[in-house]
């Protein structure tokens, strides 16, 4: 008898890789408008430049910048204006040659997943209407009374915690075949636990 193939699973990640550009700041214009996020981001350069500057952490720094925009917001707001966000900006932000792999996994029925540091809350909108079947990210903790306190909900989707979120979700790593596609460091982990691993680009050469 002939061994079961082991099915195929292909892991995203998203900034830099199924898009041109980090997407959170651009989600936080769409959300707060200009005059309220040029203040806003004036105000965090401090933060950003420490962050720039391997002062501080990714996660802390992430923290910090949504709390000062997002702190306080309804959730059920902010789940709108990510499905908004992900119909009517995301679409204009991806890289055609990304698109173009994940057509290629999704036609020979592989498991696409999106496994990234960006926000489900508009990750999750976006992901049902391009075929993939899960989106891993980074959640907002919200309050008893509806509103997001601007932290994170469990850890920063960075680093190692991509692995971690892809284990529980999948299962023994041995039980399927993976492709990972990333563009920094950020997706290191990922791309080492993959059997094809893809950093910024989209074809073995």
């Amino acid at each position: 008898m002939a061994p079961t193939e082991k099915p195929v699973v292909a892991a995203f990640d998203f900034d830099g890789t199924l898009t041109r550009r980090d997407t959170l700041f651009p989600f936080l214009l769409f959300v707060v408008g200009d005059p309220v996020f040029a203040w806003k981001f004036l105000l965090s350069l401090p933060l950003l430049t420490g962050y720039a500057l391997g002062l501080i952490r990714n996660d802390i720094a992430k923290q910090r910048v949504l709390t000062r925009f997002l702190a306080d917001m309804e959730l059920a707001d902010l789940q709108q204006k990510g499905e908004q966000f992900a119909e009517q900006k995301l679409p204009g932000m991806l890289r055609s040659e990304a698109v173009s792999r994940l057509g290629w996994h999704l036609q020979n029925g592989h498991r696409c997943v999106v496994v990234s540091a960006s926000l489900e809350l508009y990750l999750q909108p976006w992901v049902l209407k391009m075929g993939f079947s899960d989106a891993l990210g980074s959640k907002l903790e919200t309050r008893a009374d509806g509103r997001v306190s601007g932290n994170l909900l469990g850890e920063n989707c960075f680093g190692p915690e991509k692995l971690r979120r892809l284990d529980a979700l999948l299962g023994e790593r041995s039980g399927y075949t993976l492709y990972a596609y990333g563009d920094s460091r950020g997706d290191k982990e990922l791309l080492s636990g993959a059997d094809h691993a893809f950093f910024k680009k989209f074809t073995s050469q």
